[in-house]
C-alpha cells in the first residue's frame, strides 16, 4: 500500500492530487506542524529531513515533489500525466517541477522559514528575507507567467504533473505579497485546476484529515 505523508496548505497537495488523478490505492498520514511532528524519532524514521511530503511505497520511501510525481506518474502510465515516450518532453515537464521545487518554492519559504538560512536569533536578517518575498517570489512567478506557462495547461494541450504543482504553489501567491494581475496567466490556469474533480477530492480530504483514503 502507498502511504502520502502531508500536512495541509504544503506543496504535498500535488502528489496528493496526482495519486487522485490516476486513481491510485493509498492511504495518507497527517503531520500535525503545531505538534512539531515532523521532528518526532517515528516520523524521522520515515523522512530523515523532517519535512513533508513523503511517499511510502512497496520499494521504500520517496521524497521531493519532483521525483514523488514522477513515480506516480510512471506509476499509472494509463493515466498519460507525463510524456514519458518523448525523453526531450519529458525533460521539459521535469525541468518545469525542478524549477518550481528550487526556485519558487524556496523563495517563498524565507517567509516563514528565515532561521533555515540564518541563525534565529538574527532578527535583522530573517525581517529582510521576509520583506524580499514578494520580490523574489514575484520574479519567479513573473517567468513562469512569461516564458514557461503554455496554455491551457503548462506544457501546452496536455495536462501533466506539471499542473498540480504549479496549482499548489499558486495558491500561496496572496500570502506572499504577488499582486494577481501580474500573473493573470497563471491565476487562470489555477481556476481550471481547481475544476477538476479529482483536485476536488484532494482538498477535501486534507481539510478532513482524519479520513484515511485506502
Amino acid at each position: 500500500m502507498t502511504t502520502l505523508y502531508y500536512a495541509p496548505h504544503t506543496c504535498a497537495l500535488a502528489t496528493h492530487i496526482v495519486l487522485e488523478e490516476v486513481g491510485a490505492a493509498y492511504d495518507t498520514v497527517r503531520i500535525d506542524f503545531s505538534r512539531n511532528q515532523q521532528q518526532s524519532p517515528e516520523f524521522l524514521a520515515i523522512n530523515p529531513k523532517g519535512r513533508v511530503p513523503a511517499l511510502v511505497t512497496g520499494r521504500g520511501v520517496l521524497t521531493e515533489t519532483p521525483a514523488m510525481l514522477a513515480f506516480v506518474a510512471q506509476s499509472y502510465p494509463a493515466a498519460g500525466l507525463a510524456p514519458f515516450d518523448d525523453p526531450f518532453a519529458f525533460g521539459e515537464v521535469q525541468a518545469f517541477n525542478s524549477y518550481l521545487c528550487s526556485t519558487l518554492h524556496i523563495a517563498h519559504a524565507h517567509r516563514m522559514r528565515g532561521p533555515r538560512w540564518v541563525d534565529a536569533g538574527d532578527s535583522v536578517a530573517i525581517e529582510a528575507m521576509k520583506r524580499h518575498v514578494p520580490v523574489s517570489v514575484g520574479a519567479a512567478f513573473d517567468l513562469v507567467e512569461r516564458e514557461m506557462l503554455r496554455g491551457p495547461w503548462v506544457m501546452g494541450e496536455r495536462y501533466t504533473i506539471c499542473d498540480p504543482y504549479l496549482f499548489t504553489l499558486a495558491q500561496w501567491h496572496a500570502a506572499d505579497g504577488v499582486d494577481p494581475a501580474r500573473i493573470p496567466g497563471v491565476i487562470a490556469h489555477s481556476r481550471r485546476v481547481a475544476e477538476r474533480a479529482a483536485v476536488q477530492r484532494a482538498l477535501a480530504q486534507e481539510l478532513a484529515p482524519e479520513q484515511s483514503r485506502a
